[in-house]
């Protein structure tokens, strides 16, 4: 795979092909309407109300989403296309699950964090990979067709002992894996698995940089070779990728950063925190004032609540703890809309990379007394799921042709 991927330029299936310039003209002042849906799958049994989703990502290529459990589990969904490249209507009912998992991935401790390759092709099986990491173990790579373990990156602490990334992510030109680990990045070469890496201190000699724990990590997409790492001391950092010199710190997250992402000009940084009512917008041209928040419910919850920006870089999705998405105008800061997702906490957003469409993910821990009866700890439909959107054109049509609304 990693000579392969030294060679290979991103490849989208043929629908994707020139999609930003050909983007429709998305109406996201119109709630969308919900193509896919899948819950049933993702209930260990009717009396375990605690295996919840923590997490939804698309594939570079946009063929499939990859989601992320409390059991330690993570499944990959292939999109149905039909002939005219667009997804294929549901033949589910409302009661069942859409379709079943491609692949079913067990890891051995909770995920910490897990990221597609960005050169992911479903035209070529050797780039078909995602990596993942969790709790006590390494830096795992595995296929995404096959579902086996490809290889795997082992960083050691003072003592000899694995110690695992809290945060890991691909940069640009896919050769590299950068981990975030206390008050340390390590570096990890794709092409060569195993304990080898390079080591580089968030903490200068002169106790200035980024202290805690590196929880995110996010690439400017333009070539200008810079990262943003968050951290949980509420924090986030811009750093050269070549050397990892520390440019500059930015404060002023409530909570501890759990995401970090760039706009798709790479002016500007978007920041989310851990108990955090706001998604913050900087401009890194001028780190000292934020430029706008964006509101979204997480107040009360420590979990990660994801948000993404559209393929044309003008609007970002969040999730919350009231079951909303909110969608923002991300040149004017101001709010557009927004429609409701589940019935609990939407963890995970994303939009599709090159169809008007939308993927979300829903859950939290739940704490059941002793004496709650099992009706009350059976979940709905609308409860730990994970849902496929279409969002409408402007030109008063279906966003996606051949998809009908499974929400009824």
């Amino acid at each position: 795979m990693a000579d392969e991927a030294a060679e290979q330029t991103p490849v989208s299936p043929e629908c994707a092909e020139d999609s930003v310039s050909n983007w429709p003209a998305v109406q996201y002042d119109v709630s969308p309407y919900k193509t896919y849906h899948f819950f049933h799958q993702f209930r260990t049994n009717e009396s375990n109300p605690n295996n919840f989703l923590k997490g939804v990502k698309w594939s570079p290529d946009g063929s499939c989403f990859l989601t992320c459990n409390e059991d330690n589990t993570l499944r990959v969904f292939s999109l149905p296309y039909n002939d005219i490249g667009g997804p294929d209507a549901p033949t589910s009912t409302p009661d069942s699950d859409s379709y079943g998992p491609n692949v079913v991935v067990s890891e051995g401790e909770s995920a910490y964090d897990y990221c597609w390759y960005p050169y992911m092709s479903a035209s070529n099986p050797d780039l078909c990979v995602f990596a993942t990491s969790n709790r006590d173990h390494p830096i795992h790579l595995w296929d995404a067709n096959s579902g086996q373990l490809r290889c795997t990156y082992r960083a050691y602490d003072a003592m000899d002992e694995i110690t695992a990334a809290f945060s890991i992510g691909f940069n640009p030109g896919g050769n590299k894996i950068f981990a975030g680990y206390n008050k340390a990045i390590r570096i990890f070469d794709v092409h060569r698995p195993g304990r080898d890496f390079e080591q580089h201190s968030t903490v200068l000699g002169n106790k200035e940089g980024q202290s805690g724990i590196i929880s995110s990590i996010a690439f400017s997409p333009t070539s200008s070779g810079m990262l943003a790492a968050g951290s949980y001391n509420q924090t986030t950092a811009i750093y050269r990728e070549d050397n990892m010199e520390l440019l500059y710190v930015l404060h002023g997250q409530e909570g501890g950063v759990t995401q970090v992402q760039f706009s798709k000009d790479g002016n500007y940084l978007y920041t989310g925190g851990r108990k955090d009512p706001y998604v913050i917008c900087w401009d890194i041209r001028k780190t000292v004032d934020i430029v706008y928040k964006l509101y979204r419910s997480t107040e009360g919850t420590n979990q990660r609540i994801q948000f993404d920006i559209e393929p044309l870089g003008r609007y970002l999705g969040t999730g919350g703890q009231d079951g909303l998405v909110h969608i923002y105008n991300l040149q004017t800061g101001e709010w557009v809309s927004s429609f409701q997702a589940a019935l609990d906490t939407v963890n995970g957003f994303g939009f599709h990379p090159f169809l008007p469409m939308a993927a979300t993910s829903s859950g939290h821990r739940r704490y059941i007394a002793i004496d709650d009866s099992e009706e009350d700890k059976t979940l709905s439909g609308d409860e730990n799921c994970v849902s496929i959107w279409s969002f409408y054109s402007s030109g008063g049509g279906d966003a996606v042709e051949g998809v009908t609304d499974v929400s009824n």
